[in-house]
């Protein structure tokens, strides 16, 4: 009898029951899901635990990062639990109300669900409930204060729980009375161990901790949680299900990859999750590497989807601060206006008191865009600046934007009257962008080095041109010049091992419209090339 063992273990591709969820909430049952880590206050306390401290919290976190689905799936959590008694409301398409609508609203979601849990756990004070409410209206925040008054007069051994998403939503004509109503509340029963109303939590894109109204801030009893994106665990976990429903395994290089990109944003992680086993690799048993990951990328960054309509609408509202976090060493200000908002849209993120943009996808996608948006080039072919071995004419491309910025005026490199920095670094890499945007090369913005960060490096078939810029304030341009020079050769030349670079310097102190031939420097084996760009204002 001749066996063979091996056909035994043989595997075949599986067509998967559940899917990666990329447009909305997520259904655990008909989706691959996986619980966040980490959800905890600035004590270090998770969910769980301070709803059973009976405390009060807040949590924001960007759309489309998983609050809606985290919430549901800590509903059901605290279900497990015969004394909790947990609604769930929102406030999405509240803002226009008027106070009656918006409070009627309140009541018929909050008692539906009240009851519905009261008769499910056979609670015996349900029918005494259903009298009550069925009397007792919602009409303002006094009546919102006095129903759970009674509750908890009615309810002594039952536990409320109520969480509010897209609290953002809330009538502002409204805000200072509801938070105030929840205040007093919490400060009336917080000595009590048996409480009706017994933790609140409200979720939204914006730190509700930080609100003012009226001079105070009418939630400063809350803990404040931050929603976190997924860690490297979660997608490796998230991935993983699939593999089981179908036999197709990412490698951990891929996995690496995809949290790299993302860092680890939800909605990225599970889009790209359908891109590589829908359109990459799909219905075969052969494993997802990180070359796969490279496709996904571009695809990904080719698509038109809601997810970066929106987010693009948001980062034009704070183009500069944008721009300026892309190219600069930008310090992470908790209370600066600009910085908050790009925050709380998901676009920036605190890396060690840095403000950077929250994930290389955003980055690429965005800045690109805002290049096209300025048209920094002429339609010019590539192979006009080419020279013999595939080389670029790297002197005559900065000599032709020298003459570009000429045409655009000065106006542009000044904000409120102050040079602004950024300014000829984001327009320089636009206008550099055109030898990348055919996919001929990669162009890099505040790129790694082994001994710093170069502003701009260029890769184009095969030979890499590193540029640094400067912003010259100086009367006396030399001492900038200096300086520049010795990064590039000291730094970024000796870290590449490249012999040639280049330095830019916007010359605040030259009127525009000046000529400034290009210069040369030795530096032992090293050669840089410096272009002097005059900014000067002339009024």
């Amino acid at each position: 009898m001749n066996d063979k063992p091996g056909n035994i273990n043989e595997k075949s591709y599986r067509k998967p029951v559940r899917f990666f969820e990329d447009s909305g909430t997520v259904n655990p049952e008909a989706a691959y899901y996986v619980l966040l880590d980490n959800v905890t206050n600035t004590k270090k306390q998770d969910i769980k635990t301070m709803v059973d401290l009976g405390r009060y919290f807040s949590m924001f976190a960007p759309r489309q990062s998983g609050k809606t689905t985290f919430l549901k799936e800590t509903c059901r959590l605290l279900h497990g639990d015969p004394t909790y008694v947990v609604i769930l409301l929102s406030f999405l398409d509240y803002k226009n109300l008027n106070k009656d609508s918006f409070y009627s609203l309140i009541e018929k979601n909050l008692y539906g669900q009240l009851l519905d849990r009261l008769r499910e756990v056979r609670c015996e004070k349900a029918e005494a409930v259903n009298q009550f409410i069925e009397s007792h209206h919602l009409t303002d925040h006094i009546s919102l204060r006095m129903l759970f008054n009674e509750l908890n007069r009615i309810l002594q051994f039952k536990k409320i729980v109520i969480f509010i998403d897209e609290f953002d939503g809330i009538p502002l004509h409204e805000l200072e009375n509801f938070l105030n109503a929840l205040r007093t509340l919490y400060h009336d029963y917080k000595e009590l161990k048996q409480k009706a109303l017994y933790s609140v939590g409200l979720i939204g894109i914006r730190n509700i901790t930080k609100l003012v109204v009226g001079g105070v801030s009418p939630f400063n009893i809350a803990d404040h949680v931050e929603l976190p994106p997924f860690s490297l665990k979660n997608v490796r976990d998230l991935y993983t299900q699939y593999t089981a429903e179908t036999d197709q395994p990412f490698t951990e290089e891929a996995v690496k990859k995809v949290h790299e990109e993302t860092h680890g944003q939800t909605w990225l992680v599970n889009r790209l999750g359908t891109i590589l086993t829908v359109n990459v690799k799909p219905c075969t048993i052969e494993p997802i590497d990180e070359k796969d990951v490279e496709k996904a990328l571009q695809i990904l960054m080719r698509e038109k989807n809601d997810h970066f309509d929106n987010l693009y609408e948001k980062a034009k509202l704070y183009k500069e601060t944008f721009v300026e976090i892309v190219f600069d060493n930008v310090q992470y200000l908790a209370y600066d206006e600009e910085q908050s908002w790009l925050e709380q849209y998901g676009l920036l993120k605190d890396e060690n008191g840095h403000a950077v943009v929250a994930n290389n996808i955003y980055k690429s996608i965005f800045v690109k865009t805002f290049f096209e948006e300025v048209n920094a080039y002429e339609d010019i072919p590539p192979q006009r600046y080419e020279l013999p071995g595939n080389r670029l004419d790297m002197e005559n491309i900065l000599l032709d934007f020298e003459e570009y910025t000429a045409q655009i005026g000065v106006q542009a490199f000044y904000k409120e009257k102050k040079p602004y920095e950024k300014t000829g670094q984001f327009l320089l890499t636009a206008w550099l962008y055109q030898f990348v945007k055919g996919g001929g090369g990669e162009l890099g913005y505040e790129v790694k080095s082994g001994l710093g960060v170069m502003d701009i490096m260029l890769t184009y078939k095969g030979y890499k041109y590193i540029i640094e810029t400067k912003v010259n304030r100086q009367s006396n341009i030399t001492r900038t010049l200096k300086q520049g020079i010795a990064q590039v050769a000291g730094k970024y030349l000796a870290s590449e091992f490249y012999h040639e670079g280049y330095l830019v310097v916007f010359d605040t102190k030259t009127p525009v419209g000046e000529t400034c031939d290009p210069q040369y420097f030795p530096v032992g084996d090293k050669k840089v090339t410096a272009l002097i760009i005059a900014i000067g204002r002339v009024d």
